[in-house]
């Protein structure tokens, strides 16, 4: 079975008092995401840490329980962290940075870089017998074979995840597709 990919680049998940303290406001959509309710919003942050600082970070929305900062491992070197590969929500143990809006600053636990995976409703997960993870197959100029943990929810749009160094490591981009092999 072939699916989409959708690359992801740095961007921050806010809770809404953090929200509130960065911004002192609601987020206003710049664009809706392939996942339903998912967009991606016109308010940008700076994340910095005692090493460096990253500015025009987009915050995708809507708000969630908790504030998260999802990176590269090249983002990781520039800021000189070294935050753990987790899936969303999973912050225990995950780097600390200040997050700095127009209105004011935070500072959180919440970076990490985003494991791979696929969205997939629950479903799906059951009606194609897919396990908690899955082999996918890239083809191309640098193809290969990468190991990908599932998302099951009750609305997902069918996509695998990658960040930009994954999908530059495979020269892959939005849109393109890919195989899951243990169907």
């Amino acid at each position: 079975m072939k699916i989409k990919v959708g690359v992801s680049n740095r961007h921050v998940h806010l809770k809404q008092s953090d929200l509130d303290i960065l911004f002192g406001g609601e987020l206003t959509v710049k664009n809706n995401l392939t996942q339903p309710g998912q967009f991606a919003c016109n308010e940008t942050v700076t994340i910095k840490t005692n090493k460096s600082e990253i500015n025009n970070v987009r915050v995708l929305g809507p708000t969630r329980n908790y504030t998260q900062v999802e990176i590269s491992k090249t983002d990781a070197y520039k800021l000189g962290l070294n935050p753990p590969v987790r899936t969303s929500g999973d912050l225990d143990g995950s780097e600390v940075v200040t997050i700095i809006g127009p209105k004011g600053t935070i500072e959180t636990n919440g970076c990490i870089i985003a494991d791979r995976h696929i969205h997939v409703t629950y479903e799906d997960k059951l009606k194609y017998n897919l396990p908690d993870k899955v082999n996918i197959k890239i083809d191309g100029i640098k193809k290969g074979i990468i190991e990908v943990n599932l998302k099951p929810s009750e609305v997902a749009f069918f996509e695998l995840h990658l960040d930009t160094d994954d999908a530059n490591a495979f020269l892959i981009k939005n849109g393109d597709e890919v195989e899951i092999l243990d169907m």
